[in-house]
């Protein structure tokens, strides 16, 4: 099933939600966590976007950012390809 498009948000500001496949477990411990956090900042100075909160749960992070000099779904790849293919 295809996901809805994003809207494009008026002050780009955006919740996101990642998501394990299947809902499977994406932080197996702390050190997991703390490298998907490292990841996120190296992403953010690229970036330039803001990061106003995150959570990190054992399936999926809630992250609070503002997009900067790049597309959000743009800065979202990234962040996907630099964290989620290292763990696999």
């Amino acid at each position: 099933m295809l996901r809805r498009a994003r809207e494009k948000s008026e002050t780009g500001i955006y919740h996101i939600m990642v998501r394990g496949a299947n809902r499977q477990e994406i932080f197996h411990d702390d050190e997991d966590r703390l490298r998907f956090l490292e990841t996120l900042d190296r992403i953010k100075i690229t970036s330039e976007m803001k990061v106003y909160g995150w959570c990190l749960m054992n399936n999926h992070v809630h992250l609070l950012l503002e997009e900067a000099n790049e597309d959000i779904s743009i800065t979202m790849k990234r962040l996907g390809v630099s964290f989620f293919d290292k763990i696999l």
